[in-house]
């Protein structure tokens, strides 16, 4: 505006000047000679008056209110007044705020005026007044007011209305407050709204007192306020356009995972518009199919509770090519403690190499500062594993580097084990299938999905589900079951339980009555807050569709899983990891793990064309199915349904926990689930037992962390529940030997069915005319079952079962050395 420093005059000629002692008090007087420079109805506050020549004050300090005085005025209050710079900390940045300036508009001086201007001294802000809209615009687009006091008393001199919406329509004024002030309402006459004056534009009002204290009251509370808090804002954009600049794609999303931001970076890699995004929910952006299926899981449970997540995720750009990226998950807290945002920051793995030596010295330094894990020492004691994966072979000779490393580089090769941790790595190589062909067949039968024919021959799944039988005794409740089950249920806590004693005692239906013992001893009902009649529905709806037409897949071996899950429960170490939920999710899933089995494997189903592995892809054919009907048949009856009274979260959890349990007793992840459970959960702590050998013990503290972790606890689940599923070879050697005719007898009539129907015959070992037993069962424990039962033994203190599994071993060896291809030898 090229306002002069010293002195500007109005149209009726007023001048406001400040003393040259410091008073700061405005004066009055003609001017004509220097009107020629003026703005008309325009006001300044000066910072030299010393060139001021017969100037008589408008307010003198004698004229001030009574009661205000400078010897009141604190030190604070006097430095403020010298127009201090103000420090202003805003999360990290340190900014600096120069002092407030003012604009008051009013279209004649009086005592409001005067008010306004004297606490404007007082607080040390620099002030401007005008008279008319022409004049405040102008002085505003100059100056940039932080804030602006117009005078609505008035409406015959000037639109107050109008004129705020003159400023706010000017970009400078985002970041201004407008105060509007307003006629005090006198007798009777009712308080008019303020929405009118907001709808214009003005941030509140203020009720006409030309106090000073009052005045000097609301612009303190202003300043502290409404206009600190638009100064951080103005801050922001420094912020923002480190992020629209930033390299890195940047992604932030509210507390409800609505997109609010994606800077270009993020547009130009994964090839949307930022307007095809922000607004919409994360779940309806489409997801890359190649991350684990309990990855986001993982995710959301460090970032729920407000803890960074940091790792390796695919990413699904527009076009549907999946991108590998290094993630970072920030939860931000706002607002009561809450989180209110999560801020991801993206890197794609495909860098260039100067990229990538600059992220590998990022992650020394981080290492260097302390943020990874502490340094394991060595994990010799740990049993070492058979068959050992790929990935395996690479952790131990990581783990065996450790040792000999400095602390940087051995905290940097943990982090390298956390990225392993997470990949696809974890399947064994096997030898030839001329090397052992029962072990090759049983890995191929169990571990594939099968070969999908082309002769369209079709296998149509067919059976009579989701019906009761209502002609079984269902007992009433525990104190109506008849004296024979229950003699035969006397020892179910102990690891030598006959469930066949029970089958025979129940008339092949013993899931109701172990069920209902076992849930009634972990407390089901009352966690689940259903009746005992409830969940004997339940028992009973989930019974009536196994199929007691199977040798082995029917209720007897879902009733032998839940027994061995609810043995495995009570062990010392495993209470120490699992909560509540995971209990009763565990003994639920046991439960109904192979529901409506049909007696033939996955890779039949999809060889056969099923239409079970049409609907789900030939992927986890039956697990997939057994948990999507297990909740098909508790919610569509209220009379069996219960979950009805669990709040929906709660449900959830327990929903999720239910069917990740079943998904894993699939046997094509039977290896990756083993090895992440040594390498995530053992080995670790074998190391903490390690370094407490040698000082005070082992750090409690650590050990719970590793325990408790929500993708540990996972692990454990998956673990318990898949030794639970193939639990029989360290049954008592009677039982192990039943259970090995039953499941050879299923296999038996696959093979025969294959044959019948011209399909590919999965496991040709298993015909009825040359199949040897002991072989089958000495390839399985010495394939899937000896290296699991050894790692959950470290785990969880199992003795009497390694003992078992020893003893049958050793059986099916002597039988094989006979050269004898059955059960048992011959009588003598």
């Amino acid at each position: 505006m090229g306002c002069a420093p010293s002195i500007h005059v109005s149209q009726s000629g007023v001048v406001y000047c400040r003393d040259s002692d410091g008073s700061n008090s405005p004066h009055q007087t003609t001017a004509a000679s220097q009107q020629s420079g003026a703005l008309s109805g325009f006001f300044i506050r000066t910072e030299r008056s010393g060139s001021i020549t017969g100037c008589r004050p408008l307010a003198n300090k004698e004229q001030r209110e009574p009661g205000y005085s400078i010897q009141e005025e604190s030190p604070a209050e006097r430095s403020r007044a010298k127009g201090a710079v103000t420090e202003v900390q805003f999360g990290p940045m340190k900014i600096h705020q120069d002092p407030i300036q003012v604009l008051l508009v009013f279209a004649k001086e009086d005592s409001q005026s005067a008010g306004f201007w004297w606490a404007c001294d007082r607080a040390g802000y620099k002030c401007n007044m005008a008279q008319t809209p022409e004049a405040a615009l102008e002085c505003f687009l100059d100056k940039n007011h932080e804030i602006i006091v117009i005078d609505n008393r008035h409406s015959t001199y000037f639109d107050a209305e109008a004129l705020c919406r003159s400023i706010r329509a000017t970009k400078s004024s985002e970041n201004a407050v407008i105060v509007a002030v307003a006629k005090r309402p006198q007798g009777d006459h009712k308080e008019s709204s303020v929405m009118p004056l907001i709808a214009a534009g003005f941030s509140r009002w203020y009720i006409e007192n030309p106090s000073i204290i009052a005045c000097y009251n609301e612009l303190i509370q202003l300043e502290f306020g409404e206009v600190r808090a638009q100064f951080k804002l103005r801050a922001c954009s420094a912020i923002i356009t480190a992020l629209e600049q930033s390299q890195e794609l940047i992604e932030i999303t509210s507390e409800d995972n609505i997109i609010q931001y994606v800077n270009p970076a993020f547009e130009v890699m994964m090839g949307y518009k930022r307007e095809e995004l922000i607004g919409k929910e994360q779940t309806e952006v489409p997801k890359s199919d190649k991350n684990k299926a309990d990855l986001l899981d993982t995710i959301n449970s460090f970032i729920k509770k407000g803890k960074e997540w940091q790792g390796m995720y695919y990413g699904r750009k527009r076009n549907g090519d999946s991108v590998q990226q290094n993630v970072k998950i920030t939860p931000v807290i706002g607002q009561g403690g809450k989180i209110r945002h999560y801020v991801s920051i993206k890197r794609p793995c495909n860098e260039n190499k100067s990229d990538k030596s600059h992220l590998c010295d990022r992650v020394q330094a981080e290492s260097q500062t302390g943020s990874s894990q502490p340094r394991r020492s060595s994990i010799a004691r740990i049993h070492s594993m058979t068959i050992e994966a790929p990935i395996t072979k690479v952790i131990n000779i990581i783990n065996v580097a450790q040792e000999s490393s400095s602390e940087p580089v051995a905290e940097a090769l943990d982090r390298v084990l956390e990225i392993l941790r997470t990949t696809e790595l974890y399947s064994p190589q096997l030898g030839s299938k001329e090397d052992d062909p029962h072990a090759s067949d049983l890995v191929d039968g169990l571990m594939s999905d099968g070969l999908r024919r082309l002769s369209g021959n079709e296998y149509i799944f067919t059976k009579n589900a989701h019906t009761i039988h209502s002609h079984f005794h269902i007992p009433v409740s525990l104190h109506d079951i008849p004296p024979r089950i229950t003699e035969s249920m006397e020892n179910e806590d102990c690891w030598d339980f006959d469930i066949f004693e029970l089958e025979a005692a129940t008339h092949k239906r013993p899931l109701v009555y172990l069920g209902l013992k076992t849930f009634s001893r972990f407390g089901v009902c009352e966690f689940l807050n259903c009746s005992e009649s409830v969940l004997r529905s339940w028992l009973q709806v989930i019974e009536a569709n196994y199929h007691s037409s199977n040798s082995y897949h029917n209720s007897t071996h879902s009733a032998d899983v839940l027994h061995a899950t609810a043995y495995f429960l009570c062990k010392e170490r495993v209470k120490q990891s699992l909560d509540r939920t995971d209990e009763v999710a565990a003994l639920i899933a046991a439960t109904v793990h192979d529901v409506d089995h049909p007696g033939r494997t996955n890779s039949f189903l999809c060889n056969a064309g099923s239409e079970l592995a049409l609907l789900y892809n030939d992927t986890a054919v039956l697990e997939s199915h057994h948990a999507a009907l297990a909740f098909q048949l508790t919610t569509r009856d209220d009379k069996c349904n219960i979950f009805k009274n669990m709040e929906r979260n709660e449900y959830r959890t327990l929903r999720q926990a239910i069917i990740d349990m079943v998904l894993a007793t699939e046997m094509t992840k039977h290896f990756e689930h083993v090895n992440k459970f040594v390498n995530s959960i053992n080995k670790p702590l074998a190391g903490l037992e390690d370094n407490g050998s040698g000082n005070s013990g082992i750090n409690e503290d650590s050990c719970n962390t590793i325990l408790t972790s929500p993708e540990n606890r996972t692990l454990i689940k998956r673990m318990l529940i898949k030794c639970a599923d193939i639990s029989n070879p360290c049954r008592p050697l009677d039982l192990c030997i039943e259970w090995a005719a039953r499941i050879s007898e299923e296999y038996f009539a696959q093979t025969d069915e294959e044959k019948r129907q011209g399909l590919p015959v999965v496991m040709p070992v298993f015909d009825r005319k040359t199949c040897s037993i002991p072989k089958s069962q000495i390839s399985f424990i010495d394939y899937f079952v000896t290296d699991m039962f050894d790692a959950w033994d470290v785990f969880a203190d199992l003795p009497n079962l390694i003992q078992y599994l020893a003893i049958n071993f050793k059986y099916w060896k002597c039988l094989d050395e006979q050269k004898l291809r059955s059960l048992r030898p011959p009588e003598p």
